[in-house]
Order: structure tokens, then sequence, then C-alpha cells
């Protein structure tokens, strides 16, 4: 059998844009979250007792868009408890903070069905909050969430390769997932 240098040429070109554009997406999704990046320096101080000023105001403009656009109050509870050294309070407030985060982000996405790429880097990045959040839930939440972010996941569709495979993104499912999701997370 005899392959064709075009076909092996096109081949390859398919396989090397692919493996591209996965990491692009990869890439794209894991840039940095200030606000998972703080938790073990606010979770340490908290239970030492330190300052934690520096790192605060590090994530301060993240902690007000928070409080503003998802009216949840953080920056003054927080430093509250990190000054009072309760670690437990302390990661209570940042898992609000972050399951603010998933709603902002899964928002985003919901706008943004049209567009596939943007649609799934939102829906990742709101997957590394649910990660962090995950460990302080019971084992069900924690499948019951799982379950719920795939299928968020699933409803924003697929483009496909060259059309061949496409799946339209499904606003009703999505609607759906997303809302079950914040079931799980609403007692944080």
């Amino acid at each position: 059998m005899t392959i064709r240098p075009g076909l092996l040429a096109l081949t390859l070109l398919l396989t090397l844009s692919g493996q591209a554009q996965a990491y692009s997406y990869s890439y794209a999704a894991a840039g940095k979250e200030p606000l998972i990046d703080a938790r073990e320096a606010l979770l340490g101080a908290a239970t030492d007792g330190k300052d934690a000023s520096a790192t605060l105001s590090e994530i301060a403009d993240e902690l007000t868009y928070l409080e503003e656009h998802h009216k949840v109050e953080l920056q003054a509870p927080l430093a509250a408890a990190i000054k009072g050294k309760d670690a437990a309070a302390t990661a209570a407030l940042l898992n609000r903070a972050y399951k603010a985060e998933i709603e902002r982000r899964l928002e985003g996405a919901s706008q943004n069905l049209g567009d596939y790429q943007s649609a799934k880097v939102l829906v990742v990045k709101s997957k590394r909050f649910l990660d962090v959040i995950l460990p302080s839930l019971s084992e069900g939440d924690r499948k019951a969430a799982e379950q719920a972010l795939a299928k968020v996941l699933d409803a924003i569709g697929n483009p496909g390769v060259f059309g061949v495979g496409a799946k339209p993104a499904d606003a009703a499912a999505f609607a759906e997932a997303q809302k079950a999701l914040m079931a799980v997370l609403a007692p944080l």
C-alpha cells in the first residue's frame, strides 16, 4: 500500500495543529488566579496570626469585583478572620469567594456559548476554583458538583474537526447544569 505524500503531509499537519490548539486551550485556561494563589498565604497567616495585609492588598481588586457584582461581603470579614487567627472562617470565606468566581465564569461562558473557545476557557477556569472547594464538600456533593460541571462543559458543544462531529451549544442544558452546580455550592 502506497501512502501519497500529500495525504501524509495533510495528516501530519492536522495532528500537529490539533496538538498546538489543545496546548493553547490548556495554557489559556491555566493562567494565574490571584485568589487561588493567595489561599495558602492567607490560611497560613490565619493559623499563625501573621500580618496578611500585603496578600489581601494583592487580591483587593478581585475581592472588590466579587463584592460589587456578586453581592458577597469578603474583604472586611476576611481581614477580621485572619486577624482573629480563625483559619476555619478564613477557609470558609475563601470558599465563598471561589463560589462567586465559579458563578462569574459560568455566567461569562453562558454569554459566550456561540464562541466555543471562549466558553470552554471560562468553564475550565471555573473548574480550577471548584477543585479548590471540593475537599470541603461531602462525598455526595463532590460527585454532584463534578457531574454538574461535566454537564456544563458538554453543553457548550464542540466545533468538531472541519465541522465533522460538530455539536451545537445547548443553552437550556447549560443553564440547567449551571443551576444544579450552584445549588450544590449554595451552602458555602
